[in-house]
C-alpha cells in the first residue's frame, strides 16, 4: 500500500487491518510498530523499496498523488511517474491485482495540470496487463482532513466564502477506505473498471446546501458567498506568489475549483452487492466537527 500515512491512506490502512490483512505499507519517515504491518522505508521514485513493499503481497492498493504542487514537475512525479513505478515494481513481484485511486479531476483534464496528470495515470494503469481497478473520488472529507478544515473554520465564524455556484458530490473517507478493501478481492466483474463513488446523494451538493450543513456541523447559522471565477483565479496567482511552494490556491486549483460540476456519474457508482455507502453526510460533518475540536484543530 502506498500512501498509508495520508489521509486517505490511513483510513484505508486501518479498515485493511480490520478485516485481518497484512499490510506492507511504503513510509517516507519511520513509523510506530503497529501490529499487522510492515512499514517498508522508501519513496515513491525508490525502485528497490516499491520492489520490497510488493514482494510476496497478492494485490497493490495505490492511493499516494500529488493534489497540489508547485508547478508541472511536481505533479508530473506524484501522478505519473509514480504510477510507472509502482506498475514497474508489481510486474516484478508478480502482483496481479492493481487497484488504483485517481481523482474526478481525470473527467476534466483540460482545466488543471492535476487532472491531467491523473488521467495520465488511469492510462497508465489501463495499458499495463494487470488486473487493475480504479477509483475516482469525489471530495473527501473526515476526521484527520486537513483539506475542508478551513471551511469549517469559515463556518464557525459564520461567514463562508465558496467558489462559483456549482455542485459536486462528497464521500466521507471511512466510506472510501471500506470500498478499496472491498476492491483487493473483487472478481472478473471489477477488473477494468474505473468507478466514481459517492455518499450516494444523486446529484450531489451544491456549495451552499454543503457550507449550510457544515455551519450545523459547528453549530452555526452562516452567510455564504461566492468568489466569481476570474476573483478566484486572481486569488490563485496572488498566493502562489506570496507562499510560494506552500501556497493552498495555485491557479490549477483554481481553475479545478470554478468547474460548476463535480458530481459523480451515477452510472459508474460501484455495484451494490459489493459496496454502498453508510455515512450520512450530515452525520459525518458533524464527527467531523467534533474530532477538529478534540484536536484542537478548530
Amino acid at each position: 500500500m502506498t500512501g498509508a500515512t495520508g489521509f486517505v491512506g490511513g483510513a484505508t490502512l486501518s479498515a485493511a487491518l480490520a478485516q485481518g490483512y497484512a499490510v506492507q505499507a511504503l513510509t517516507r519517515r519511520e513509523q510506530p510498530p503497529r501490529d499487522g504491518v510492515t512499514w517498508v522505508r522508501g519513496a515513491l521514485s525508490d525502485h528497490a523499496a516499491l520492489e520490497a513493499m510488493c514482494d510476496g503481497a497478492d494485490a497493490v492498493l495505490h492511493i499516494a498523488g500529488a493534489t497540489n504542487a508547485p508547478n508541472r514537475a511536481g505533479f508530473e512525479a506524484g501522478n505519473v511517474d509514480a504510477v510507472l513505478n509502482m506498475i514497474a515494481a508489481a510486474k516484478a513481484c508478480g502482483v496481479k491485482r492493481f487497484v488504483h485511486v485517481s481523482s474526478l479531476a481525470a473527467r476534466r483534464p483540460q482545466l488543471s495540470i492535476y487532472g491531467e496528470t491523473k488521467l495520465a495515470g488511469e492510462r497508465l494503469v489501463a495499458t499495463s496487463m494487470l488486473d487493475w481497478t480504479a477509483v475516482r473520488p469525489p471530495a473527501v472529507y473526515g476526521p484527520g482532513d486537513g483539506e475542508m478544515l478551513e471551511l469549517f473554520k469559515m463556518a464557525r465564524r459564520g461567514l463562508v466564502f465558496l467558489p462559483p455556484r456549482g455542485r459536486f458530490s462528497a464521500i466521507h473517507v471511512d466510506d472510501l477506505a471500506r470500498l478499496l478493501v472491498a476492491l483487493i478481492p473483487a472478481g472478473e466483474q471489477c477488473i477494468g473498471d474505473i468507478y466514481e463513488a459517492d455518499d450516494g446523494v444523486d446529484g450531489g451538493w451544491s456549495h451552499r446546501s454543503f457550507a449550510r450543513a457544515i455551519g450545523k456541523a459547528v453549530g452555526r447559522s452562516i452567510e455564504t458567498f461566492s468568489v466569481p471565477a476570474p476573483l478566484l483565479l486572481a486569488g490563485g496567482y496572488i498566493d502562489r506568489l506570496v507562499r510560494r511552494s506552500g501556497a493552498k490556491l495555485t491557479p490549477d486549483r483554481a481553475r479545478y475549483f470554478a468547474h460548476p460540476d463535480w458530481t459523480v456519474d451515477t452510472g459508474k457508482r460501484p455495484p451494490r452487492a459489493l459496496w454502498t455507502p453508510q455515512i450520512d453526510t450530515r452525520e459525518g460533518l458533524a464527527e467531523t466537527a467534533d474530532w477538529y475540536r478534540s484536536e484542537g484543530w478548530l
